[in-house]
């Protein structure tokens, strides 16, 4: 067998995704999984994979700023938005281990009101609406998804990353057949913490788990709003869960 250089990802080229949504908790879950000496990548690197070209790319994304780990095995990347797809039929014979997640409506909605009201400009988010809006187009595009992929799925409630790890993690390490389990702590990354790479909070720079709580109580979204997504959330969650290949939920 010829020997791989370091910085090359060994054939076939492993790729793991995680499809979810924003404020999901993925921030934590990229840096937990890239903290895995077996795993490259932590962050959301706005690609398409419509075809094996953009795993090129992929891997020319992560290059840029940062270096592969001697004898990894996979790539790792986050779709969290509808203009970025995943179509494992044309990504040819690439090993892809998909990874779905969904966290419930009320808290993520006030989350991302909270996060887009802070900044300086203008932002659509920061309406509870378009905040409502975007998480369930995006949780019903992640329906579609499990309907139609002809590849297995992992799917998990986002919310065990911080209630539940320990159930999680072992789950995690056991789906990517990972030679040493995922563990609570963490590295931070050299886009740790900027903006359009993840969460920007100072949580995310602890290199652990904080299973504290956040307070959105200030956050104001009308009923019938969280009404609505909580029912597109509820019949989504249930098809995803169905199609799954395994799954580990809150309830």
């Amino acid at each position: 067998m010829k020997p791989h250089a370091m910085n090359a990802v060994p054939e076939p080229h492993a790729r793991i995704f995680l499809l979810s949504h924003m404020r999901a908790f993925t921030s934590l879950a990229g840096h937990i999984l890239g903290s895995h000496p077996q795993i490259n990548g932590y962050y959301e690197m706005h690609i398409s994979y419509d075809d094996t070209a953009a795993l090129d790319k992929q891997l020319a994304v992560f290059l840029e700023g940062d270096a592969l780990k001697p004898s990894s095995r996979y790539l790792f990347d986050k779709l969290l938005h509808n203009d970025y797809r995943l179509r494992p039929e044309r990504l040819g014979r690439a090993d892809i281990k998909i990874l779905v997640s969904l966290a419930e409506p009320e808290h993520t909605i006030k989350s991302i009101v909270n996060l887009f009201a802070q900044k300086a400009a203008a932002e659509p988010y920061a309406s509870p609406l378009e905040a409502a809006n975007y998480y369930m187009a995006r949780v019903q595009a992640l329906a579609e998804f499990s309907q139609s992929a002809d590849r297995p799925y992992f799917y998990f409630d986002a919310e065990l990353f911080q209630r539940a790890p320990e159930q999680l993690l072992p789950k995690l390490s056991h789906w990517l057949a990972l030679d040493t389990p995922l563990s609570e702590r963490y590295r931070r990354f050299s886009h740790t913490g900027k903006a359009r790479k993840g969460d920007s909070s100072a949580r995310i720079h602890s290199g652990r788990i904080d299973r504290t709580p956040v307070d959105y109580s200030h956050v104001a979204v009308p009923q019938k709003v969280l009404d609505q997504a909580r029912a597109v959330y509820e019949a989504c969650r249930r098809q995803i869960i169905e199609k799954a290949a395994d799954s580990l939920s809150l309830r």
